[in-house]
């Protein structure tokens, strides 16, 4: 399969993951849509109870909130009548307790965006781990700047958000405007204008937007002054970027033109930008899906491979999927949906592996590179084969 075929079956997928609309019961479903792409939605699976984002492996009280940003001094690459680039960022961080012995966790996504992404508000009935009303911990924490698939909203990349902001980083994750759903502060949601416009070309395009995305959110995030959540401190001498599929590309781009991310992770993107000739070096981690030896999808990582001259791993999970990186995986096995997928693009985009595994062993390698490269913390999770996670190869 070629590179371009794998990141475009992933946003394909986004439309019939709509089945997601059995939460609202089965009624409600038909009632929204009938059908979604090759699924019937009249078959889907009742779900005994809302899921839930699993839980952090650390645990410690987390915060979150959204913040709407606008760099005036770009034009946004994908409208031509918009004066700036406009972008939303969810932020998670290190918090005090919140008020009170119980307080309100906040939910997956707003109704609107739901339905935008899903045809239904169903969605937002799914809970996180982050309590309402929550004030930051003091001190100056790390950062790790987080980058979804295209057509994925930063929502998707919540499961690991949590744990890494558990583990005392402050996570920022932007949605990437015109290249998914957006909503911003005045209600305004805006919709994927290129997502119908997939080719090599135009993925290479979206690499290098990206990597300024990432590059003014740091901007931001390290300013001078009250900072963009009050009483939150980071420290800008740790910065960090990782993505899932192009935004894991974007990540590594946006470490190339940036001198203030020290590390990046790559979770399965493809590269379509070429790297500088006289390469990277700064600490990389390749974590991928059937990205070993003799498969298709390991050529597009291997001339990257010879750029980066830095620390380096290549982790492959090959029995996991493209969607095993972010929360489609666990979202789809909790609701007990997978027999319902295309059976076409199954295996690439979700393997065989269980969701909530593929979720444990992409936590624990991202935190533990992060660990290593940011906060000076070895971890031998990372110098070779785990009895821990035994689904792991070094590919390299």
């Amino acid at each position: 399969m070629s590179t371009t075929s794998r990141w475009r079956n992933a946003v394909l997928l986004a439309a019939p993951i709509a089945v997601l609309v059995s939460l609202a019961g089965p009624q409600a479903a038909l009632a929204a849509s009938p059908t979604v792409g090759t699924l019937s939605l009249s078959a889907a699976a009742e779900v005994p109870q809302v899921p839930q984002v699993p839980a952090p492996t650390t645990r410690r009280a987390i915060g979150a909130t959204s913040v709407h940003l606008v760099d005036k001094a770009r034009h946004d690459p994908w409208r031509a009548d918009a004066a700036s680039r406009e972008l939303m960022a969810t932020l998670w961080y290190p918090a005090q307790s919140p008020r009170g012995e119980h307080g309100e966790q906040l939910p997956y996504v707003s109704p609107e965006v739901s339905s935008a992404l899903f045809g239904t508000p169903a969605v937002s009935e799914v809970r996180t781990g982050v309590k309402a009303r929550t004030v930051p911990a003091p001190g100056r924490h790390p950062v790790v700047v987080l980058s979804p698939g295209y057509g994925y909203s930063r929502t998707s990349l919540t499961a690991l958000a949590e744990d890494l902001a558990a583990r005392g980083y402050v996570v920022a994750a932007l949605d990437h405007t015109y290249e998914t759903v957006v909503q911003f502060p005045d209600g305004r949601v805006e919709t994927c204008l290129i997502c119908d416009q997939v080719d090599d070309r135009r993925a290479a395009e979206v690499t290098r937007s990206r990597a300024k995305d990432i590059s003014f959110l740091i901007d931001k995030l390290t300013a001078p002054g009250p900072g963009l959540v009050r009483g939150l401190q980071v420290d800008r001498s740790r910065i960090g970027a990782a993505g899932h599929s192009i935004g894991g590309a974007s990540a590594i781009e946006a470490m190339s033109e940036d001198r203030r991310i020290r590390a990046a992770a790559n979770l399965d993107g493809d590269f379509f930008a070429p790297l500088p000739a006289d390469g990277l070096a700064r600490p990389v981690l390749l974590l991928g899906a059937q990205r070993h030896a003799g498969r298709p999808a390991t050529a597009n990582w291997d001339e990257t491979w010879q750029r980066l001259t830095g620390w380096k791993r290549w982790l492959d999970l090959p029995e996991a999927g493209h969607l095993s990186f972010c929360d489609m995986h666990w979202l789809v096995d909790s609701l007990g949906v997978r027999d319902q997928l295309p059976p076409d693009t199954t295996p690439e985009q979700y393997g065989t592996i269980k969701g909530d595994r593929a979720l444990a062993a992409t936590r624990a390698y991202l935190g533990a590179f992060f660990d290593r490269h940011l906060l000076n913390r070895p971890s031998r999770l990372l110098d070779g084969p785990s009895t821990a996670f035994p689904e792991v190869r070094f590919a390299k």
